[in-house]
């Protein structure tokens, strides 16, 4: 092996053990959501998943959420159903195609979110104060608010 393959491996390895710590670490930031707010985990990044997508204006349907989160159909439904009873999200039937049923979240829930997410936002925003605007991502989703 060459120098210059040897240290493409070991950037590619770096690279990847900081996207498994960035993964490990936000399924956490998810399981204490949870556990915070009195949700399963998969319930609260459901919850979750669906606040990003309404606010970034393009609400789920139960079948884009089940790809999200990684569950079944039945699974999902049944899921949507806690989540519904508990108050945390309606559906609301699409008006130019009444076949289509999007997920929305109710009042209460951005302000739960918000509660739980804020300071780590704020840090974060403290942090990249440090940088130039220029390198930052645009967004116009979640994390944009």
């Amino acid at each position: 092996m060459t120098d210059s393959t040897n240290i493409h491996a070991a950037q590619r390895d770096r690279i990847l053990a900081g996207l498994r710590m960035h993964g490990a670490a936000f399924a956490d930031m998810g399981h204490q959501f949870g556990v915070n707010s009195g949700l399963h985990t998969t319930d609260a990044t459901a919850l979750v998943e669906i606040l990003a997508a309404q606010d970034a204006g393009q609400p789920l349907t139960q079948t884009q959420l089940s790809h999200r989160i990684g569950l079944t159909g039945g699974a999902t439904s049944s899921l949507l159903n806690r989540l519904e009873d508990a108050g945390h999200i309606k559906r609301a039937r699409d008006n130019a195609d009444r076949r289509v049923v999007t997920l929305h979240s109710t009042d209460g829930v951005e302000s739960m979110i918000d509660d739980f997410f804020d300071p780590l936002a704020e840090r974060m925003g403290a942090m990249l104060a440090s940088y130039s605007p220029k390198l930052w991502p645009r967004s116009n989703g979640f994390w944009a608010r």
